[in-house]
């Protein structure tokens, strides 16, 4: 068995939070794509279908980055 490093929980750190920045700007490029405001659409006009398509694809979106970062 492997002793614990303090490098380790820093990398996972660092690829965390590069995964979470990564999102964010997938998300802010693809809402910028879209002739409307996704969030807008989702949360004031209620838009049921469109708050699943975006799940959907931050799901995809995520299993891309997270393959990528590993």
């Amino acid at each position: 068995m492997t002793e614990f490093h303090p490098g380790y929980l820093l990398n996972a750190a660092v690829f965390a939070a590069l995964g979470i920045l990564i999102f964010i700007v997938s998300f802010a490029v693809v809402d910028w794509i879209t002739p409307y405001q996704l969030w807008k659409e989702i949360v004031e006009e209620k838009n049921l279908a469109l708050a699943v398509l975006v799940g959907a694809m931050s799901i995809g979106m995520c299993i891309i980055i997270a393959a990528a970062v590993h």
